[in-house]
C-alpha cells in the first residue's frame, strides 16, 4: 500500500482532515514534556488523522527527548499517521542516514523534507514504497518571501519548480507537499499543479493562517488530499486540548461540505 493509500484509509478510520502537532517547549524536564504529549494523544485521537512532532523540540532535549520520540511511536496506533517534521535534507549518504533514523529508527510513516538540494537529498526518502516524503514547497514563515516565492529565469517559482520535481521523482503515491496555511493562494497554486498529492497544511492558528480558505484551497477533487496541521491552537487551547481538536475537525468538515457541494 503506497503511502497516498494508508493517508486515504486513515483519513476514512477518523474521518478527519486534522493534524494535531507536538511541539513540546518550556518545560522543565523531558518527563513533564512526554507526559504532556502523550496528554495531548490521548484527548486528541478520535478527531485527528495524524500527529505530527516536530523534531527540534526533542531534540533540544538530548537523548531523553530521543527516547520520548520512540515510545511515542508505540503511542500511536496504525490507523493514525506518525509524519515527523525534520526538514532534513542532505546529500549522499548522509540523506540516506536521515532516512534510516526516521523511518526504521523512529518509525516515521512520512518525514518532511527539505528539497533544496537537489535530487540525491530527496530520493533516499522515497525507497519505502508504504511511507511519504512531504517536500517543503512553500513554508508558512515570513522569511518563506525570500527564496521560495522568488522567480526563476524560467518566470516559474522556485516553490513551483519544487512541485515540478517532486512529481517527477515520485515513484508513485509517496511525495506530498508542504504548503503553509499563512497563503492560502500559494496552497491553491499548487493544489492545481499538483492535483493528486497529500499536501500538508502548517500554519493554522497561532501563525495566522486562515482555515477555511486553506482547506477550500488544499483540499483535492476527492474532498480530501489536505492535511491541516494545528499545534499551539490545541496544545493551548483555553478550552482543552479534545475540544480544540473536536472544532477545528468540525470547522473542517464544514468547508469539506460546502466545496462538495458546489
Amino acid at each position: 500500500m503506497t503511502f497516498a493509500a494508508r493517508l486515504d484509509a486513515c483519513v476514512d478510520a477518523s474521518g478527519s482532515l486534522l493534524c494535531c502537532g507536538l511541539d513540546p517547549d518550556g518545560f522543565t524536564s523531558a518527563a513533564a514534556a512526554e507526559h504532556r504529549c502523550l496528554e495531548i494523544i490521548d484527548e486528541t485521537i478520535e478527531y485527528v488523522c495524524a500527529f505530527k512532532p516536530n523534531l527540534a523540540f526533542f531534540e533540544q532535549m538530548g537523548s531523553a527527548g530521543y527516547a520520548i520520540l520512540e515510545r511515542l511511536r508505540d503511542r500511536i496506533p496504525s490507523e493514525r499517521i506518525l509524519i515527523l517534521d525534520a526538514k532534513r535534507g542532505d546529500t549522499g549518504n548522509t540523506a540516506e542516514a536521515y532516512a534510516r533514523a526516521l523511518f526504521d529508527v523512529l518509525g516515521a510513516d512520512c518525514v518532511t523534507v527539505n528539497p533544496l538540494l537537489g535530487s540525491d537529498s530527496v530520493l533516499p526518502f522515497l525507497h519505502r514504497a508504504d511511507r511519504g516524503a512531504l517536500l517543503v514547497a512553500r513554508s508558512s514563515n515570513p522569511g518563506a518571501v525570500d527564496l521560495l516565492d522568488e522567480r526563476l529565469a524560467s518566470g516559474m517559482r522556485v516553490s513551483a519548480r519544487i512541485v515540478e520535481l517532486g512529481l517527477r521523482w515520485d515513484p508513485g503515491g509517496c511525495v506530498g507537499f508542504v504548503v503553509g496555511a499563512t497563503k492560502p493562494d500559494a496552497v491553491a497554486e499548487i493544489r492545481r499543479a499538483a492535483p493528486d498529492a497529500p499536501l500538508l497544511l502548517p500554519g493554522v492558528g497561532a501563525q495566522g493562517g486562515a482555515l477555511e480558505d486553506s482547506v477550500s484551497a488544499g483540499i483535492d477533487a476527492r474532498g480530501r488530499g489536505a492535511i491541516i496541521s494545528v499545534s499551539r491552537g490545541i496544545a493551548s487551547a483555553p478550552e482543552g486540548a479534545a475540544r480544540a481538536a473536536r472544532d477545528f475537525r468540525e470547522r473542517i468538515e464544514e468547508v469539506r461540505a460546502a466545496v462538495a457541494h458546489v
